[in-house]
């Protein structure tokens, strides 16, 4: 069967009132983005509260969709048929064929329900969805209709050409990345900090991300881990800007003068604040991490007030309440797992202490930090000012 056209359903901006307009345009170009390097010529469009994607010439189906299901704000993609309006017998021969192409196995329920916006067509919603529902009946006697919770909801809209549908695949659903501002991932090699991204980018965020660096302790293809986990991230989310620190001199630095039961909180307090300096710079509205609450000695509500203490921005943690599991399904849907499990240790793993504290008092934080103070900030500003660049598409 050839479908000619996508009829892509959005969910929560048709509620958007005065606004839809805006959410509207921001998916049109979040579609045509994601469509770029698909194979084929895409016209794509918004026509009566409804999005539209007309597929020129040949192009590659499985693609376009695989493509089209990573779109947020999407919540259902329809392949099209468009039928020329050639009679109403003739639209009864094309539907019949088009049932008999798309469902082999005929033991199937089924409703037809037509809409006509095309006022000026020559029979009404209800004679349409009756006649051709006759049609299939007499075609298909082994079929019957279920006006109720049938098998097949074949959809007829009558247009300049006559559209028919009835496969609904399932959108990623969300908001139009781009909608809801921008905001900054603290990315690792891990598991949950993808997790993270991908889950904030739902909701209409775009990303950028901060990456830390402890050469030679780490190696490149730790670092390259990380680029190839915001690539997967990105198919989602689009464009990410990845900054790379380099935190060795600071790690060693803590590590030569913090207890080492506090390691791990104090280092987590200078990413945040060498994250939330190129959050600021660049205009984003918050931070985002994939702390999960008592996952680690650096996770418990004690370390990570601690965290907090740090920052001005606020900080988002969308799996705060998830556990592993639910974070490695997540990982799995998203492709990131297999990357992410790789065996390359990023910075947090290389200098964990053997036996951190779990609940930090912020005083005594504080305090310990203050033996830093010698060489501390003209480290991190060192730190900032050597940070690689790197853009990251999917």
């Amino acid at each position: 069967m050839r479908f000619h056209t996508f009829l892509l359903k959005y969910g929560e901006i048709g509620i958007k009132g005065k606004n839809r307009y805006l959410f509207e345009d921001a998916l049109v170009r979040q579609v045509r983005y994601a469509l770029k390097d698909v194979e084929g010529t895409f016209n794509v469009y918004k026509s009566q509260a409804r999005i539209y994607v007309d597929c020129e010439g040949e192009y590659d189906y499985d693609d376009t969709v695989e493509h089209l299901k990573r779109v947020f704000g999407l919540v259902g993609i329809c392949p099209v048929v468009r039928m020329e309006d050639q009679g109403f017998d003739q639209l009864k021969k094309d539907v019949v064929a088009y049932m008999d192409e798309v469902y082999p196995d005929k033991k199937l329920s089924f409703k037809v329900e037509a809409r006509r916006a095309r006022k000026s067509y020559p029979k009404t919603s209800m004679e349409i969805n009756c006649d051709l529902g006759e049609a299939i009946l007499d075609a298909f006697p082994e079929t019957h209709v279920d006006v109720h919770k049938p098998d097949v909801m074949l959809h007829v809209e009558v247009r300049n050409e006559i559209y028919v549908y009835s496969q609904i695949i399932p959108g990623a659903g969300g908001m139009p990345v781009g909608t809801n501002g921008s905001a900054m991932l603290l990315l690792s090699g891990g598991i949950d900090s993808p997790v993270a991204g991908y889950m904030i980018s739902k909701r209409g965020v775009g990303l950028e991300a901060t990456y830390f660096h402890a050469p030679p302790y780490t190696s490149e293809r730790a670092k390259q881990k990380v680029v190839d986990l915001a690539k997967i991230v990105a198919r989602y989310s689009g464009p990410i800007k990845l900054h790379v620190v380099n935190f060795t001199d600071i790690q060693l630095y803590i590590y030569d003068q913090c207890p080492h039961d506090e390691l791990t909180i104090i280092m987590r307090r200078y990413m945040m604040r060498i994250a939330e300096h190129f959050a600021k710079a660049d205009g984003c509205l918050g931070m985002i991490t994939g702390e999960s609450i008592g996952q680690v000695a650096s996770q418990t509500m004690h370390s990570l007030a601690a965290t907090n203490d740090v920052c001005t921005l606020p900080v988002y943690r969308p799996v705060i309440g998830f556990d592993k599991q639910e974070i490695v399904d997540i990982s799995e849907k998203i492709d990131t797992y297999e990357t992410s499990i790789q065996p390359y240790e990023d910075c947090c793993t290389i200098f964990v202490a053997k036996h951190p504290v779990t609940k930090p008092n912020i005083e005594v934080i504080r305090r310990s930090e203050e033996k830093l103070a010698e060489k501390i900030d003209a480290m991190v500003q060192e730190a900032i000012d050597t940070v690689e660049v790197i853009e990251v598409t999917p």
